[in-house]
């Protein structure tokens, strides 16, 4: 039965597979609570920028290209 367990103990095919799923959950998480940190001053920089964008004015340029010029 130690014989079974130490070389349990010794086996480290899996390790690796779990060294990158808790690496790869670290950095998701990290992702996750960058995301929650920046997602205030973004809401704010974009109604700000709806603001100055509903402000600007817009004319009609009218063209009538139905009448002729003989030259």
């Amino acid at each position: 039965m130690l014989k079974r367990v130490k070389l349990f103990l010794e086996h480290e095919s899996g390790a690796v597979t779990v060294d990158w799923v808790v690496l790869t959950a670290a950095i998701v998480g990290f992702g996750f609570f960058i995301g929650l940190y920046i997602a205030e001053p973004v809401k704010s920089l974009d109604a700000k920028n709806g603001a100055a964008v509903s402000s600007v004015v817009v004319y009609d340029i009218n063209t009538d290209f139905s009448g002729t010029t003989d030259p």
